[in-house]
């Protein structure tokens, strides 16, 4: 059972085949119906479950059996199930005409298969879903030092319940995140009949088939084609500069992401040694100040009573001054020059008598 199912949730249900819009569903874990008896909801009553049974639901790509308890399925809440049919084969039926293609062929293999992902609806869920929910991709959107892409507010969300899975842990927090700007397809925006991208500049679709990379610097996501064809060291669309670490390929290859990873792990290093020395700079500025001001109040005389001389009250400090304890028949100015250099002038000092620069006598 998974884990979210403790109380009543939901989950999105599908077809593009029988033009069934993006539907919610309510599933609570009490009853124990299952993939049949969701599936049975969509089709007439008198419907032969000989031919439900040509229908079935898939989750990324991987077909789900009939007999499938829901609660008991591992389906996260808010997943979006796809209802699909069987493509029937065999000899005889007039169901083979020669004319069919690949693609026909797959769907038939994929039947007899049952077990087996369909690699097309695996590359489209890694490319057009939230890598953490699996739900559609929606604005904002944001990626990874690692090429994933989310939804912004699930990551966020998922942030601050401190619930991210094992291989997300490197995503700390915001600073971690880049968001990125997706160019919609016309006529594809509703998020709820799937939302599909493509590149502004060459018009390749964000379905997996070709390569992407999402521009740190300003956030555009250009096709590997457009930036190859148009060779230049700033964005194509806002024209802002960007090295070539600034480029994250999304839904890399292994080598890619071990390349990122590496890159990733440079930067972390580089951070702590800049945040030591920062640390290390800063007790020695303080250290440099604490003698300082040590040397100081020997010099002023706090340590020695002196404050209590000058009226100084306790806890507070004061520079001592001369002409505060001339006599009483002195000239104060003429008492503290004994004590205290000339002022500033063009004049140079005598070694007998700072006060009393050369030319005066």
């Amino acid at each position: 059972m998974h884990p979210k199912f403790c109380r009543k949730c939901q989950i999105l249900v599908q077809s593009p085949e029988l033009g069934i819009p993006c539907q919610s569903v309510t599933v609570s874990p009490i009853t124990n119906h299952t993939l049949f008896h969701l599936k049975r909801t969509f089709f007439p009553k008198s419907l032969s479950s000989q031919l439900l049974s040509s229908f079935y639901f898939t989750l990324n790509g991987r077909p789900l059996a009939d007999h499938t308890s829901i609660s008991a399925s591992q389906i996260p809440p808010l997943s979006t199930l796809i209802l699909r049919s069987r493509s029937r084969g065999g000899g005889g039926d007039g169901g083979a005409t020669g004319a069919e293609s690949r693609d026909c062929y797959l769907n038939m293999y994929a039947v007899k298969k049952p077990d087996k992902v369909d690699p097309n609806e695996q590359r489209l869920s890694k490319w057009l879903n939230c890598a953490l929910s699996n739900e559609p991709l929606r604005e904002p959107c944001v990626v990874d030092k690692l090429g994933n892409i989310f939804n912004k507010e699930t990551l966020v969300e998922a942030l601050l319940k401190k619930n991210l899975p094992k291989e997300f842990r490197h995503i700390k927090g915001l600073k971690d995140m880049i968001k990125v700007q997706l160019s919609l397809i016309r006529g594809m925006e509703d998020a709820n009949s799937g939302t599909r991208f493509q590149c502004p500049i060459s018009g390749l679709e964000f379905n997996g088939k070709y390569k992407f990379f999402a521009l740190k610097s300003c956030g555009h996501v250009l096709s590997v084609k457009a930036l190859k064809e148009v060779k230049s060291s700033s964005c194509l669309i806002c024209h802002e500069d960007f090295s070539e670490t600034d480029k994250i390929p999304i839904n890399g290859s292994e080598e890619e992401v071990a390349m990122l990873r590496e890159r990733m792990e440079e930067e972390k290093a580089k951070l702590n040694e800049k945040k030591a020395k920062k640390i290390k700079n800063g007790s020695r500025v303080n250290g440099e100040k604490d003698s300082m001001s040590l040397e100081q109040s020997r010099l002023s005389g706090t340590k020695h009573g002196n404050a209590a001389l000058n009226g100084v009250a306790d806890g507070a400090t004061k520079r001592f001054k001369a002409a505060d304890m001339a006599p009483a028949n002195a000239n104060k100015e003429v008492y503290a020059s004994i004590f205290t250099s000339s002022k500033k002038s063009d004049f140079k000092e005598t070694f007998t008598c700072r006060s009393l620069p050369l030319g005066r006598n």
